[in-house]
């Protein structure tokens, strides 16, 4: 696809200058020479290099991947129509209304940003992890900020691939797994008829099938329903268990689903996720 690629450099430097460091969760205040986010800053929430930043502002790089293009159109909160026209400048197709929506609006990822000081990850409709708050990565794990290797929440259960964690970090408060499991399943059957035209939504599913007996068996089943939300216990390396409420939450008009643990004020599980919180403080500072 031909594209003026001429304006895409001009365009993200406009973009990254206009995005206030606060709402993209870093602390205001301290001095700055520039307004908007450093070169560093937005590489760093959009999973690519300073350097590979550098050359696509000076036009020296034109062609960004698509997930390079998808990841940077949610770290500098484009519109749908500014994403449209970044994946234009890049020569890209625009996604299609038929595959799964991953681009986040900014009103969700100022939201996420200002909730910071809770576990809170944005998935995909199909579970991809998208993107998370410091604290989400101090309970669960850090995942890879890689765009191309974030993670699958089916296939981290059913395929051991991982979330960034280890696979039993994350238990029903019952310990039996297995109603968490045909939640998952029925869930993903649902996503399939809804996007039928999806081809990364065919390719899970045949993975799975391929990979794991067991969602084999719920896929045949043939059961549609939407996940629901399930107290849980997150098994962590520093402070133990913690016992949360884990809700989820979908984004009108995307299919995103928000997923946020907390617990109660005062309890065991609160003073635990507090003492994490100050730790992922001190690591990001």
């Amino acid at each position: 696809m031909d594209a003026p690629h001429g304006d895409l450099g001009s365009l993200l430097h406009s973009w990254r200058d206009r995005l206030s460091p606060v709402d993209v969760g870093f602390p205001a205040g301290g001095a700055r020479r520039a307004v908007g986010l450093r070169r560093e800053e937005l590489a760093s929430l959009a999973g690519v290099s300073v350097d590979y930043l550098v050359r696509l502002e000076q036009g020296r790089a034109t062609r960004p991947s698509s997930q390079v293009a998808a990841s940077l159109a949610r770290a500098l909160q484009l519109s749908d129509a500014e994403r449209d026209h970044l994946f234009v400048l890049a020569g890209l197709l625009p996604p299609s209304p038929g595959e799964v929506p991953t681009h986040i609006p900014p009103g969700v990822s100022r939201l996420v940003a200002r909730l910071g000081e809770t576990p809170i990850a944005v998935f995909s409709a199909a579970w991809d992890l998208i993107t998370w708050s410091p604290l989400w990565g101090a309970l669960i794990g850090q995942p890879p900020t890689d765009s191309a290797t974030r993670p699958n929440l089916l296939r981290a259960h059913f395929g051991g691939t991982g979330l960034g964690m280890s696979d039993d970090a994350i238990a029903s408060r019952t310990g039996d797994t297995s109603r968490f499991e045909a939640s998952l399943v029925a869930d993903l059957r649902r996503v399939r008829g809804r996007y039928p035209g999806d081809r990364n939504v065919t390719v899970l599913v045949d993975e799975l099938l391929a990979w794991s007996p067991r969602f084999k068996q719920l896929w045949e089943s043939g059961d549609v329903a939407e996940h629901q939300s399930e107290r849980k216990v997150v098994r962590n390396a520093i402070v133990g268990d913690i016992e949360v409420d884990c809700d989820v939450f979908t984004v009108a008009g995307t299919d995103l689903r928000i997923v946020a643990y907390t617990a109660a004020t005062g309890s065991e599980a609160a003073e635990k996720l507090d003492f994490l919180r100050v730790s992922a403080v001190a690591r990001m500072g």
